[in-house]
């Protein structure tokens, strides 16, 4: 029996998605050019380059929203991390784009985050959540891309905190919700129950085919933190060094998810 499709609350997500935002904003107002030219670790992009795209992965809203509606939702929570691969390329660059023309000047941090957060923000007042958004991607709910913004949101802030030496906080719903997505991707990608894959406090999800245990402790067992579950499935941590360093416990023969991971880049 396929497990049940995990649902989330709207007015929660809405304020977590608001709250991470404001969080970045807050920090990327005080970067200085140096940390601002630091490489992010993302191929050849800088920290402000990593900077400009969050921004850019949350005001897509407003580019989308201005389009005419999808006639259907071809794209859900579920398989938004796996839709988004192919179009990799065409994501990096759509923010850079605009930087290319001849003659423009950069937007200052300050002012992108605070334009680009005062219309998100007018959007979340009046789209339902039901609204059809036309993404490259395809049809996806208003409801269900603001729960993918918390992946892009927690992933770029960790990776924003580990590339300037930043401490921007991690709104714990945030946090919660881009473990989940991540997570129940997982048991998308490799369906069964013979794993058990263990996110305290905030997902437990069963995978991999094989003998499916019905009582007390599963045979093969996974048990991480949220932000190295995270590292793991988006391809910033290695599987054999998380359990070398102890920050993966796994046990069992079926127990080793390394042919699995990362599920997105």
């Amino acid at each position: 029996m396929a497990p049940k499709t995990r649902t989330y609350d709207p007015a929660r997500i809405r304020k977590a998605v608001l709250a991470q935002f404001g969080h970045v904003a807050e920090a990327v107002r005080g970067l200085d050019e140096e940390r601002l030219a630091r490489p992010a670790q993302l191929g050849d992009w800088t920290v402000r380059d990593l900077a400009e795209h969050l921004a850019w992965a949350v005001g897509s809203l407003a580019g989308a929203a201005a389009r005419p509606p999808a006639v259907r939702a071809e794209v859900t929570v579920q398989t938004w991390p796996f839709a988004t691969g192919p179009i990799a390329g065409k994501i990096a660059g759509a923010h850079r784009a605009a930087d290319a023309e001849p003659g423009r000047t950069p937007e200052p941090l300050d002012a992108l985050y605070g334009r680009t957060g005062a219309r998100f923000a007018e959007l979340l007042e009046v789209l339902p959540g039901g609204h059809l958004l036309p993404l490259w991607i395809g049809g996806m709910t208003v409801a269900d891309f603001l729960v993918t913004r918390t992946v892009e949101l927690v992933v770029h802030t960790d990776d924003l905190n580990r590339a300037a030496e930043l401490d921007i906080p991690l709104d714990r719903q945030a946090l919660a919700a881009c473990t989940r997505v991540l997570a129940d991707a997982l048991a998308v990608k490799a369906p069964g129950a013979s794993v058990e894959v263990r996110v305290p406090p905030f997902a437990v999800v069963q995978c991999v085919e094989g003998p499916r245990h019905t009582r007390g402790t599963p045979p093969n067992v996974v048990e991480t933190d949220p932000l190295t579950w995270i590292r793991l499935a988006t391809g910033r941590g290695g599987w054999a060094e998380s359990v070398a360093q102890a920050r993966v416990r796994a046990s069992g023969e079926r127990a080793d998810l390394s042919a699995l991971l990362p599920l997105m880049g």
